[in-house]
Formats: structure tokens, sequence, C-alpha cells
């Protein structure tokens, strides 16, 4: 077969080509799995070596030459159809301009941004930690060591590997590690607050297996428990926005805070909502539990780098999502994590409204 005069009917036709389809066409006659052109690299391993040497560089060129031209045409054919459509299209400028899409904030992330404004005002920094952390930090260094119950009350996510300590690795329980590593970072004093995600085996209308904590631990000298008390009841009334928040302190047991103490808040029903003010002993009032909390024990001290005959403190828990869910009325825990547009629609925020204290935490958009 004469190459040449082959390669030049190829570039004929491919040049003569007036639409994409038949440019494909075209592609798959000359080098698709049966085209000419492939056909003729399969006779190469039947030539002997010296007529492959002759004969091999021959097609190989040939086979470029036809890409180059099929790839060329086709762009030719593509630029031309969008410069036709280009020409014949226009906008008319009188018409209304298209509905814009909004976005909101979701409630997680307005709540957070106003857990973060209201204790900036008390002078709390922001400390962070790993999501996958290990099981010394997220229990050990809390005075949960391997054989300790309270290790039971967390259903937690552990992965198959360790550490390059040999330490087990897990999804966080608790946003309690910021703790350990802030106070091994920083050492004392310390102010900070530690929101986010943690993961634990649960899941009902309540209850998920990832949501959202914020602790806060204040860590300095003669620290008692009525500090922890009057920043509990200061944060309360400064995120809900009322002055009547009574607090009552129940004694508990948390293995990382001694003593240690559930906080309730009054509140009453009304119009099918639990609305927080007021005390629980009042009529048509109860309580309920909202924050776990407590002296940080001597042994989280001592985990921390510092010595607990120097330094004191206290530290505190709370969901972020029961947060929000109480403050603006929502039921169902699930439809946080749904993506529901309407749901978002509802409960979102404004991207403007931004949280400050003079102006107000949290208003719905």
């Amino acid at each position: 077969m004469d190459h040449a005069v082959t390669g030049q009917e190829a570039l004929s036709r491919i040049a003569l080509a007036d639409d994409l389809d038949t440019v494909e066409a075209l592609r798959v006659e000359f080098l698709g799995k049966q085209g000419s052109i492939s056909g003729l690299l399969k006779t190469l391993g039947k030539l002997d070596p010296e007529a492959r040497k002759l004969e091999g560089p021959r097609i190989h060129a040939l086979r470029e030459s036809v890409s180059e031209a099929l790839a060329a045409r086709k762009t030719a054919l593509e630029t031309a159809a969008l410069d036709a459509r280009l020409a014949a299209e226009t906008i008319d400028l009188s018409l209304p301009a298209p509905a814009t899409a909004r976005g909101v904030v979701h409630p997680i992330s307005q709540v957070m941004d106003e857990l973060a404004e209201v204790f900036a005002d008390l002078g709390f920094a922001v400390a962070t930690g790993p999501e996958i952390e290990d099981d010394w930090h997220n229990f050990t260094a809390l005075n949960m060591p391997e054989s300790h119950p309270a290790r039971a009350m967390h259903d937690t996510f552990y992965f198959p590997d360790h550490n390059d300590d040999g330490r087990e690795m897990l999804l966080r329980t608790h946003t309690s590690p910021v703790q350990i590593r802030t106070m091994l970072k920083d050492g004392a004093p310390l102010r900070v607050i530690a929101p986010g995600r943690v993961y634990r085996s649960d899941s009902d209308a309540t209850h998920t297996p990832m949501f959202h904590q914020i602790e806060g631990l204040v860590i300095d000298k003669g620290i008692h428990l009525g500090h922890l008390k009057w920043t509990l009841e200061t944060f309360l009334k400064a995120f809900f926005e009322r002055d009547d928040i009574v607090l009552r302190l129940r004694p508990s047991y948390f293995p990382f805070t001694e003593p240690s103490v559930e906080v309730d808040v009054g509140y009453a029903n009304e119009g099918g909502r639990r609305v927080v003010g007021g005390s629980g002993d009042a009529p048509g009032h109860a309580w309920m539990e909202v924050l776990g909390s407590g002296m940080v024990n001597r042994r989280v001290i001592e985990a921390g780098g510092l010595d607990p005959d120097e330094w004191q403190g206290f530290a505190f828990g709370t969901g972020v999502d029961r947060l929000a869910m109480l403050k603006y009325g929502m039921d169902d825990l699930r439809a946080f994590f749904d993506g529901d547009v309407r749901w978002l629609s509802h409960y979102g925020f404004s991207a403007l409204d931004v949280p400050t204290l003079s102006g107000g935490v949290g208003t719905p958009a």
C-alpha cells in the first residue's frame, strides 16, 4: 500500500468534513480499532526486522499527521459553531434580572459565632484541636485510664491503627482534649473556649453520631466555684438575651472535674416550645439541664504540665446543637444535618447578621 497516497487521501477527506459527526466518523475509520491506519500498525509485527525499520516510522508518521488533522478540524468546526451562536444570540437588557438564589447561615454556624462573641467579651480566646485524637488526650489525661468506668459513658469510634507512640486513635468524643493540648502548649494562666465537632455512636431525635460542643477552661490562681457560677450566669443571660435567667447547680460526677456540678435553668412552655427564664420552682415552670461543669481535677492539671498546688481552674461544657434548638425553637436535631433548603430558609440567618453584644447576638433572618 502506498502510504503517501493513503495519507494524502485521508487529509483531504478530513479537510472537507463539514460537521463534527463527519470528523468523528473519519476518526473511527482511520484510527479506530478496526481503522485502516490501525490495521497498518498491526502488520508491523509480521515484518522482518529490516522491513519493520523502514515501514514503522512511515506508519507512525501517518498516524500522527491524521490525528493532528482531526484535532485541528474539530477545533475549527467548534470555533465556527460558537462564533455563529454568539452572533445570533442577543440579550434584552430591558428584561428584569432573574431571581438570584440567596444563601443563609446555618443555625449551628450562627450559634458558634454568638458563643464566641459572648465569651470574647469575657476575655476568652478560642482554642482548637484535632478531631482525630489519641486515647491519651481523649481519655487518660482527663483522668480516665483504661480501666476507668467513665470510658463506658462514651460510645467511641476507634480506628484500627495506632499512632507512632503506640496509642489508639479515635474520633474525639468531646472537645475536652483541647484543654490538655492548650495547657501543654500555652501554660497558665488560661481563659479559653474550645468549640468544635465531636463524635459518638448514638442517633435519635435528640442525638446524632456527629454533633457540636463548646467547652470552656479557666486556669489561674485563687479560682473557686463562685467564679464558675458567675461566668455561666453571665454567659447564659447574654446568650438568651434575658436578665431573668435563674441557675440551679446540682452535685454530679465527671472524671475531669472535682467537685462537679450540673447546671439547670428555669423554663416554661409557651406556644408549644420551651422558653428559658425565671426559676424552675415558679408556677408553670420547670428545671432543665443545659451544662456540665466543675473545678478542674488536680490530675488533669498535672497532665497539662502545671502544678495543681499553684494553679486552680474551672471547666464547663455544653452541646451547641442543643443550645440552638432551645434558643430558636427547633424540636428535632436530625434536621440540622438533612440539608433541606426549606428548613434552612426558615431557620437560617442572613450572612450580614453578624452577632454583636450591642446589637443582639442572634436574630433569625
